[in-house]
Parts: structure tokens; sequence; C-alpha cells
């Protein structure tokens, strides 16, 4: 690799890089924080503090919030260490039942929680699964409304909550959600989603290689997350993936929920 002079361009980038991963730790370590604050307690100049927000946002690590003018860290910055989501309980007791159920089912499983406008894995069986085309999916964000968790989540969690993630998406304007975001597409799919009790992707709106199937995870009244099983498309038809999954998919989450619940 080439060196760079003090003053050039690689000197400024590993400072920027530095600071980058100081503001990360500061508004880790305060659960949220301003800008204004951030640039004070780490004497960094406040533009310089919302570019580099912004830059951490963009990649997934920080949310940002213009209305309340806070930052926040996500799953996916948590899931870099020994953090928050990794050993959460939800993982705790969710990790050995994958395993068990992967076992059974062979095609790759996950578990994701809603985190921001996006369905975030926690726990995954994609690197041990002899089926899988993807690795290293951990803290990998997954698009709400074209992925089956996302839409069982959408369509099992409260109505208040539904409606408050609805409007963010709206409000994100992703081009890729357009048409999801239609009331009548919304409506059928959430009607289909419960009387099935297991939601779909299938039609390749998200990753054409595969599909998958979801079942959310509930205690309480609340969806804590999902678990989803994903298959290549030209190795599987849907019919067969749901007479064979959806019935241990949906023991799974509730064996999940009753041990968290115990």
């Amino acid at each position: 690799m080439a060196k760079t002079g003090e003053g050039g361009q690689g000197s400024d980038g590993v400072r920027a890089l530095l600071r980058g991963l100081e503001i990360l730790r500061h508004v880790n370590a305060l659960g949220a924080a301003r800008p204004g604050e951030i640039a004070r307690a780490l004497n960094i100049p406040r533009p310089t503090v919302y570019r580099l927000l912004q830059t951490l946002e963009e990649a997934g690590y920080v949310a940002f919030s213009a209305s309340s003018n806070l930052a926040r860290v996500t799953r996916l910055a948590a899931s870099l260490g020994e953090g928050t989501a990794m050993d959460s309980e939800l993982c705790r007791v969710a990790a050995p039942l994958l395993a068990e159920y992967a076992a059974r089912l062979v095609w790759p499983l996950d578990l994701t929680v809603y985190d921001n406008a996006a369905m975030v894995i926690q726990e995954t069986t994609h690197g041990r699964s002899p089926l899988s085309i993807d690795r290293a999916m951990i803290g990998y964000r997954l698009p709400v409304l074209r992925t089956s968790a996302g839409r069982a989540y959408l369509a099992f969690c409260p109505e208040a909550e539904r409606a408050l993630i609805v409007d963010h998406l709206r409000r994100l304007g992703d081009p890729a959600d357009m048409f999801f975001l239609e009331g009548s597409w919304l409506d059928r799919m959430m009607a289909e989603t419960r009387a099935r009790g297991y939601a779909l992707r299938d039609a390749g709106e998200f990753r054409a290689q595969t599909a998958s199937l979801a079942v959310p995870v509930r205690a309480g009244g609340a969806v804590l997350g999902c678990v989803s099983l994903i298959w290549i498309r030209t190795a599987l038809k849907t019919a067969k993936a749901v007479e064979t999954a959806a019935e241990p998919l949906a023991e799974l989450a509730n064996r999940i929920a009753a041990a968290l619940e115990a």
C-alpha cells in the first residue's frame, strides 16, 4: 500500500475514520446524543460531527432523527462485538433452537428483529447450512416490505406500531418500496399472512435467487422478532417449502417465545 504524507489524503482519511469511531463509541455509551453535545464532548467541530454522523447513518451504524436531533447506534453497530444484540436474551434462547431445527430443515434459518425501518438479522444458520448461498449475515439489514420477515412482523405487530412503521417507510420513500406501500397491496398481504400464519417472499422482489417463509415470535401481545427459512427458488417450489417448513417454523417460533416467557 502506498504511503501518503502527513498532510495528504491518506492522513485525512485515517483521521476521519478515528473520529467516526470515537463518535460511535460516545453515542453507544450514552444511548443517544445530539450533534452539538458530541461536538463539545469530543472537541470536534460541529459540521464535522454532522458529516460523520451522515456517513455512519448511510453505512447503517447510526440512526439519526432530524425531528429530535438525536443520534443512536443501530443493532448493526452492536453486532460488531460482544454487544447487546449478540448477547440478548432472545439470541441466547433462540441460537440452540435454530441449530436444532436447521438440522431438520437443512435450508438456512434467520432470526430477525425490527430496527429503524429494517429487519436486522440477529442469529442465523447460513454459515452451517450446506444449501446457503450467503455468509456473514449477522447484522445484515433487510427491507421490511420486500422480505417475508418484514411482512410477518407488519402483519402481526400491534396496529399502532404498524401504522408508525408504514408512515416511516412512506417518509423514507425508497423507490423499491412504492408498489408495496399501496394500501390495497398492504391490506391483502396482511390479511393473507394472518390467515395462513406465515408470510412469503417468492416473487423475486428481493434477492431474486432465493425465496423465504417467515413466522413471528410473539409474547405478551408484542412481536419480538421473526424466524425465517430461506431457499433457492430454482431448487425448491414454494408449495413444497410450505408443506415441509411452515409447521416446524411455527413450532420453532412458539418454543422461542415459551422459553423467553419461562
